[in-house]
């Protein structure tokens, strides 16, 4: 009788136990991942079979902690990368998708790190509003970007004046805000596709960069002139533009507006 007093007494300890550790494992996860970041990861909409052909109807989403997924989880905006794929494993219901599972030659690249040619660079300066033509300079487009300064006065010593010039014309815009531009594979890749933004992302060479990081440090404003896409022309000579400049060429840059601009050649 006493042993099996004995015994009852161990499997109950061994119950409780096992219980106490799960609670302390359990308390342990959740303060690790309470404040940890979530992402909405691409899931099984079903069990999946080793060969199965991935269609949409296959797949679903679900939110997860990040460092569970290690960014080896498919995302809602790469799913288009793994339709009509093969599994190369089996995937449980509500399990993420690994793009290692997939037999994709290789793991597409989305973001905008992937559309930067070779030689170049992404650079984003503080430009929105009126100075991107009221906001609707949008990625893909191209636009000149002037600046308009005031600078120590070259013809009057000790005085200041403000100049405008065009400092780069015909520039790619790669972003503006957290909206990318098209990707190879189709489609905008959008971040972020709130309306207004604040600033615009460019794809210059390293040499443009600096002198444009340079001028957004100056004392003005950069504004941007959008361009007609067909539109590749290029002015050599773009003059600066000063008050006293503007005096002198006023009458004929309106008479050569309307010449060349409007086609009144009676003039």
């Amino acid at each position: 009788m006493k042993q099996h007093v004995v015994l009852i007494l161990s499997a109950l300890i061994g119950v409780i136990a096992f219980f106490m550790t799960r609670g302390y494992i359990k308390a342990e996860r959740d303060a690790l991942f309470k404040d940890a970041e979530k992402v909405v990861a691409v899931v099984a909409a079903r069990d999946l079979a080793r060969g199965t052909v991935l269609k949409m109807e296959d797949l679903g989403q679900k939110e997860v902690f990040r460092v569970a997924i290690s960014g080896q989880a498919v995302l809602p905006e790469e799913v288009n990368a793994i339709i009509g794929k093969r599994l190369q494993y089996e995937v449980r219901k509500h399990q993420a998708i690994p793009w290692s599972y997939v037999d994709v030659p290789e793991r597409q690249r989305f973001g905008l790190a992937p559309m930067i040619k070779p030689g170049m660079r992404a650079l984003s300066l503080s430009i929105g509003g009126d100075a991107a033509v009221s906001g609707l300079v949008a990625p893909n487009d191209r636009v000149d970007i002037l600046g308009t300064f005031t600078m120590p006065s070259r013809r009057q010593p000790g005085q200041v004046e403000a100049v405008t010039f065009t400092i780069l014309q015909d520039v790619s815009v790669l972003a503006t805000g957290q909206r990318l531009a098209r990707t190879e594979m189709g489609g905008p890749a959008v971040l972020d596709a709130r309306g207004g933004y604040s600033t615009v992302t460019f794809e210059v060479t390293p040499r443009e960069a600096e002198l444009l990081v340079f001028a957004q440090h100056m004392k003005g404003q950069l504004t941007l002139t959008l361009r007609n896409p067909d539109d590749l022309g290029f002015e050599r000579d773009v003059p600066e533009v000063n008050f006293e400049y503007l005096e002198r060429v006023l009458p004929d840059l309106n008479l050569k507006r309307q010449r060349d601009v409007r086609g009144k050649r009676e003039l």
